[in-house]
């Protein structure tokens, strides 16, 4: 039997996940509210990172029919904590704060976040989430179907765009 030379496929799995929750809190099941509360996302348009782990994709894929999801951008995460960051009060985050947590400047947390390293939970005086508002002018597909079908649900690969509508 001749031996064939088989290539092991790299899959290059992302580092973070951008994640927002797209539907309200009503109809959602015990079992999608446990999830999404572990992802602290408890109301409608909070957005938060989460590191790439073993069970993080199966969460994800658990609850697609309430959140959308992508690879975290560096540029969206410096983005979403330029913009939507904040800490207890409800107040903006100031170089003060980004010196306690260790980091020299908001684009070392966000490429921190973005490349898996931290963990918005680690972060604590920040909130480990951000609120958005709803999209600017709308959304162009449908918000109660996956990607797959035309909405905006699931693995979405062009959440990018509707999060920077969002803030």
């Amino acid at each position: 039997m001749p031996q064939t030379d088989i290539q092991p496929r790299l899959i290059e799995m992302a580092k973070a996940y951008l994640v927002v929750r797209m539907h309200g809190q009503i109809n959602v099941p015990h079992w999608a509210t446990n999830t999404l509360e572990l992802l602290k996302l408890d109301k409608k348009f909070r957005a938060t990172i989460v590191p790439a782990k073993d069970n993080t994709l199966g969460m994800l894929n658990r609850i697609k029919h309430y959140v959308s999801w992508q690879e975290a951008d560096l540029n969206i995460t410096k983005e979403l904590f330029n913009k939507k960051a904040r800490k207890s009060g409800y107040k903006k985050i100031t170089d003060d704060d980004l010196v306690q947590l260790g980091f020299k400047s908001i684009d070392e947390l966000a490429s921190s976040i973005t490349e898996g390293k931290t963990s918005m939970n680690r972060i604590k005086p920040i909130k480990p989430w951000f609120a958005l508002s709803p999209p600017k002018k709308g959304f162009k597909r449908s918000t109660r179907k996956t990607y797959g079908e035309g909405g905006i649900l699931g693995q979405n690969k062009e959440l990018a765009e509707l999060v920077r509508s969002m803030i």
